[in-house]
């Protein structure tokens, strides 16, 4: 039997960073007719599904009150980007959700990448077994949990927010 090879160890653990306050994490998904939304634990280690949200007048409300309801320190909106990086319809979409919903609350909302996250997100339910059909209201929340596990690794790898911070 070969021995598994000894893995260097990292030079200190991560137990956070000044710059990263401890609390839960929230990521949204923009669509045109649905928002999914995700949650992190408040060490900011696991991302679960929250909810999916139907998009009208009272979605940012919405949001403000599982801000409220989770005491979230960040919210994470996922800013489509196109596979060469620049930002198209769906991504100036994304930013302006980003600019109403920084206007409205009192955490910072950051724009991530997330290119592909839908298509994982399709991929993972697929393969547990669910149909498209079936997935239809739990894919904005998986395309959510994708973007915050993303934001969460970035925090872990080098103790910065991920992404950029929303203007308006």
């Amino acid at each position: 039997m070969t021995p598994l090879p000894r893995c260097r160890p990292r030079s200190r653990p991560w137990r956070g960073s000044p710059e990263l306050e401890r609390g839960t994490r929230l990521a949204i998904d923009v669509g045109s007719v649905r928002v999914g939304v995700a949650r992190s634990d408040p060490d900011g280690i696991l991302a679960v599904p929250e909810a999916t949200l139907t998009r009208d007048g009272r979605t940012i409300e919405r949001i403000g009150d599982l801000v409220a309801e989770h005491g979230a320190v960040i919210v994470y909106v996922g800013l489509p980007l196109g596979l060469d990086g620049q930002v198209g319809a769906a991504g100036a979409a994304a930013e302006a959700f980003g600019a109403d919903l920084a206007r409205a609350l009192d955490v910072p909302v950051r724009l991530v990448d997330e290119r592909l996250s839908t298509v994982t997100a399709q991929r993972s339910l697929r393969e547990a077994g669910r149909s498209t059909r079936e997935s239809r209201g739990y894919v904005d929340q998986a395309a959510a949990v994708v973007i915050l596990e993303g934001a969460l690794a970035r925090e872990r790898a080098d103790g910065t927010r991920a992404g950029r911070g929303v203007t308006f």
